[in-house]
């Protein structure tokens, strides 16, 4: 059977999130749970729909950038809709600029997706958001901006705006979306912005939760629906810039504002950056949230003792295999490995360097197949390819970080310093978890370096 190679890099392209509610992109999906240390979106899932299903809960997931965690919140969306609640799943980059996040910044993009979510929902009236509206205006005058609020036509119970709205979008959603585009392109704007709403936080929350929240989840209840979740996704990107002499902007957002994150009158799913699992306030940070973050981890290649994860493997030669031959079964594709790589060491030896992390796998074979343009795949092509990508990495890495590195190698472990939350924070160490808990390795890549192996 013939491998067409176009198509196989497009299947390829690390920048594309698998989307599980789409037939063809839920071909691709590799379920990595039984080599991940526990079934994490279940839990998830069960926290929200057997164990609390009509009080609000507040979640929060992490692990390393890249590792999978948007698919797998698009496949919580995807099962929680399955099961009769209406889920809002966005990506907080979209809205927020992540160098530079407050807690109200955050507020509003919940309170902008939401209401345009709702809106998509046919005759469901809210009443007038009186508080949102009123914040609204004052935003405008605060901003000089003109939020184009008049009368010239109206959504039913959503408020008024001007003809050259969008069809179904209300005042609250058109109002704060601009805003949120404004402030996310203007520095100068967000400062001025955050001086108004820093003391009206928790009018902010009531108006959100009174007005938006609530009335939306019992309007939705009325039409058979279970609740209302919201998935805020890639908060975990949010920058070490220190936004005060103790706290950096994630401690800040997560510890410090943290209450105010759960106070939201549904159930709630924030990304939170890896890093803070290493934090000194990571105790006050699990008081806050009331609950433990999960945490995916990275598909094991080896064991802690240096042996190859036999099932790990297994399961990213399978994620490499169906990108070429989606419509076989498993053994099948397997078995066609020869046609897109020149033996069946060289896909292994693809995996293992990827250490596990998926984008990180699939950004390597995007690039081989880019460089070569051509089947099967060389081994000498992937290894000028793992060599480049080595050198990029070893260019950010200082001599103290290269004995951090050799510690962990060494130890399989990380402790809560800075010096160690910055490998973790740059990938440079990979998380894993097994039967015994979790335990760290240093990034393959990084582990063939000279650097590393000169002591």
């Amino acid at each position: 059977m013939e491998l067409d190679l176009k198509k196989f890099y497009k299947a390829c392209n690390p920048s594309k999130t698998i989307v599980i509610s789409n037939p063809v992109d839920r071909q691709y999906y590799i379920d990595f749970a039984s080599v991940r240390g526990g079934k994490i979106i279940e839990e998830l899932k069960e926290n929200i729909t057997f164990f609390s299903p009509n009080e609000p809960t507040c979640e929060l997931f992490t692990g390393h950038i890249g590792c999978g965690k948007s698919t797998e919140l698009l496949r919580l969306k995807a099962e929680l809709e399955d099961d009769g609640y209406h889920v809002v799943y966005f990506e907080s980059s979209q809205d927020l600029e992540l160098s530079d996040v407050d807690i109200a910044d955050v507020m509003l993009a919940i309170a902008h997706r939401v209401s345009e979510s709702l809106d998509t929902l046919e005759k469901l009236e809210l009443g007038e958001p009186q508080g949102l509206k009123k914040l609204l205006d004052e935003i405008a005058k605060v901003l000089q901006t003109d939020l184009e609020i008049s009368a010239e036509a109206s959504i039913p119970g959503l408020g008024e705006i001007k003809a050259d709205k969008k069809d179904g979008v209300s005042v609250v959603a058109l109002g704060i979306g601009k805003i949120t585009a404004k402030a996310k392109d203007s520095p100068q704007l967000r400062n001025k912005l955050r001086e108004h709403l820093k003391p009206r936080t928790t009018g902010i929350l009531d108006a959100i939760n009174g007005e938006l929240l609530e009335p939306g989840i019992k309007k939705l209840k009325q039409r058979g629906k279970k609740g209302l979740v919201v998935i805020i996704d890639n908060l975990d990107r949010l920058e070490n810039s220190q936004t005060s002499l103790t706290h950096n902007q994630a401690e800040y957002v997560f510890v410090e504002r943290g209450e105010q994150l759960r106070q939201l009158k549904c159930h709630v799913v924030y990304t939170m950056p890896l890093s803070l699992r290493f934090s000194n306030d990571f105790t006050r940070l699990t008081q806050r949230f009331m609950s433990n973050p999960k945490v995916l981890p990275m598909v094991p290649v080896q064991q802690r003792d240096g042996s190859i994860h036999q099932q790990g493997m297994y399961l990213l030669k399978q994620m490499v295999m169906v990108r070429a031959y989606p419509y076989l079964l498993p053994e099948e594709r397997l078995e066609l490995s020869t046609k897109a790589f020149d033996s069946p060491e060289t896909l292994e030896r693809l995996c293992l360097i990827s250490g596990g992390h998926v984008r990180e796998l699939l950004m390597l074979l995007y690039d081989w197949i880019k460089k070569q343009r051509s089947l099967p795949l060389s081994r000498n092509i992937l290894e000028n390819v793992i060599k480049s990508r080595c050198n990029q990495m070893t260019l950010a890495i200082t001599d103290d970080e290269w004995e951090l590195l050799r510690q962990v190698a060494k130890n399989k472990q990380v402790r809560g310093d800075d010096g160690y939350r910055n490998l973790v924070h740059s990938r440079f160490v990979y998380e894993y978890s097994d039967g015994n808990g979790c335990w760290f390795d240093v990034n393959p890549l990084l582990a063939e370096a000279p650097e590393f192996t000169t002591f």
